[in-house]
């Protein structure tokens, strides 16, 4: 759902990326209360896999295909505030080094993917946990059901945006109802790749899941004979992970990795060629009748997922998803740590002059 440049008019992009820029912000304050020393690596990491499986399209009606837009799978993992950083990550990375999205549309894609994804799916993941039990399927379950609802809110708010900026003279409810229609199905392919990613996780170490704190029980202590529950931890601190969860982490952090170099270098490869959904209903509906050329187009090495001068397609590609993701990785996780230790350094004690 990467809107390009031309699709969306020059006022209207510009308020978009003024929105876009009030809720980085907003979310880089509201990061340094998500993450902590177990998920501030882990959110560089699901940066990085959310560009990999962007690049596996997969079909979902006769020429047409989907992809992950990943704001459920981040706000579940690392936090809402932490998610919208995560999926600005990502299509900041494609804007500039893959021609992917326009750049005069950077507001327009990170409003309707990072910051509607997001904000839509945990609200809604949040409500369905505090009905379910608080076990790991009620997670997974929940999981679903955000990311499958994400997928055509962000297409109603695409509508919206183009209802108003949009550069061709085209009816509003053709392009609403087209753009709903194929995006439920891609929410169908989303909600199965959230689910499963964060089921696997939780299975694993459910203490790094944001969206699982809390499911594990309270170890309890032998008092007088009874059992009670151990002392919560203060608020705002994480709870006691045993050692060998604990030693796990580091496992976990390459399995992501490695995984991520595999679909972005292997497995994109034989990713459906089909146009995503905008684009075959932008094609269909007249929609691209004014798309402009990516600035970056024939200045990016790695426009169009491709490696310049490298001849064989399938060594090109897999060679930018590499490079995709260890860009991805890098910017992400330094961000994250930055973020993390401004937290650490604003909640350090103020030191007390000598006397006072």
């Amino acid at each position: 759902m990467h809107v390009p440049d031309g699709f969306i008019n020059a006022p209207v992009s510009a308020v978009t990326g003024v929105v876009a820029a009030g809720a980085i912000a907003v979310s880089l304050r509201g990061a340094r209360r998500e993450l902590d020393e177990r998920t501030a690596p882990l959110a560089g990491l699901v940066a990085a896999f959310i560009f990999a499986v962007q690049m596996l399209n997969f079909p979902v009606a006769a020429g047409t295909s989907g992809h992950l837009l990943g704001g459920a799978l981040a706000a579940i993992l690392v936090g809402p505030y932490t998610g919208v950083l995560c999926v600005s990550v990502v299509l900041l990375m494609q804007g500039i080094l893959f021609a992917d999205g326009g750049l005069t549309a950077l507001g327009v894609n990170i409003t309707d993917m990072a910051i509607v994804t997001t904000v839509v799916s945990y609200a809604l993941f949040r409500g369905l946990v505090k009905v379910l039990p608080r076990t790991r399927r009620s997670i997974t379950g929940a999981a679903f059901v955000a990311a499958l609802l994400s997928v055509p809110a962000a297409a109603v708010a695409f509508t919206l945006i183009y209802a108003v900026g949009g550069t061709t003279d085209i009816a509003i409810t053709k392009v609403a109802t087209a753009m709903i229609g194929v995006h439920v199905l891609i929410g169908i392919g989303e909600a199965v790749i959230t689910a499963l990613t964060v089921g696997a996780v939780v299975a694993v170490r459910p203490d790094l899941v944001y969206g699982a704190r809390g499911l594990q029980q309270r170890l309890k202590l032998r008092v007088n004979g009874e059992l009670v529950d151990t002392p919560a931890s203060p608020a705002g601190t994480p709870e006691p992970v045993p050692v060998a969860a604990r030693s796990s982490h580091r496992r976990v952090w390459i399995t992501g990795l490695v995984t991520s170099l595999v679909l972005a270098g292997f497995v994109s490869f034989y990713a459906s060629a089909s146009p995503d959904g905008l684009e075959k209903v932008a094609k269909d509906k007249g929609i691209d009748a004014r798309t402009e050329k990516h600035a970056t187009e024939d200045s990016s090495p790695l426009a169009g997922y491709g490696v310049k001068d490298v001849s064989d397609a399938r060594v090109s590609g897999g060679l930018a998803g590499v490079i995709g993701v260890g860009v991805t990785v890098v910017a992400g996780t330094g961000i994250f740590w930055l973020i993390r230790r401004r937290r650490t350094t604003d909640s350090s004690p103020t030191s007390v002059p000598e006397g006072v």
